[in-house]
């Protein structure tokens, strides 16, 4: 595995002074498990999906080997993820997408939540509580050719989406008014829950997890997607 891939999903452990320093990614305070002590100004999760297609299949058996990371020589702080070349097994250079998701985990830096053993108290609701569970999903949901024309347009590829014409652009008060209903009736707030979702157990790996047999969770499965509306 490249180094770019090894650094694609880490955790930025923010000690209330600001963002960090260094490419997420690399940078001194980023980890690819969880932050192993109390994080002042809260933990970034980053993620960078690939940059590199095979050119050919459109999907694959693990949903991954179709696409790469970037390979070459790494920067001098270790990040391969800008300026680097595609490997000859995936020419295909595709946009770049990078995100990152801020979680408040301040009222749980209290030392009474934290182990003695040095451990840390975060789990992921699946089940993971070492943080390597972690990941991203990209779900394609551009209307038509609209992704191209974007693409197409020096205007949409700057970092302005002012200028970007060829797209129907929305106000902030009109994406705030976008909703989507709830369709999952579980707790998500508010309140401490006895149990993980979907009944799921604490595992450590590395072996596959398992599933709890008879679990009386609600289901979070959906059988079509459904339009939001503004």
């Amino acid at each position: 595995m490249n180094v770019a891939a090894v650094n694609q999903t880490t955790f930025r452990c923010w000690d209330g002074t600001g963002i960090g320093p260094g490419t997420p990614g690399t940078g001194a305070q980023d980890t690819r498990d969880f932050p192993k002590g109390p994080c002042l100004g809260g933990i970034r999760t980053q993620v960078y999906f690939p940059q590199c297609w095979d050119g050919v299949n459109l999907d694959s058996e693990d949903h991954e080997s179709h696409v790469a990371h970037p390979v070459g020589i790494p920067a001098r702080d270790g990040s391969l993820m800008f300026g680097t070349d595609c490997p000859d097994t995936h020419p295909v250079r595709i946009p770049f997408l990078f995100m990152e998701t801020v979680w408040d985990t301040k009222p749980f830096n209290h030392p009474d939540l934290w182990p003695e053993d040095g451990t840390q108290p975060l789990v992921w609701s699946m089940g993971d509580p070492t943080g390597y569970g972690h990941h991203a999903d990209y779900v394609f949901g551009w209307q038509g050719d609209s992704l191209k024309r974007a693409m197409d347009d020096e205007g949409c590829m700057t970092s302005y989406p002012g200028i970007c014409e060829v797209l129907t652009r929305r106000s902030e008060e009109e994406m705030a008014r976008c909703r989507q209903a709830v369709r999952v009736p579980e707790i998500t707030e508010g309140q401490y829950i006895e149990k993980l979702p979907g009944c799921n157990p604490i595992q450590y790996g590395p072996e596959p997890a398992t599933a709890v047999p008879n679990c009386d969770a609600v289901s979070t499965t959906i059988s079509i997607p459904i339009e939001t509306s503004v």
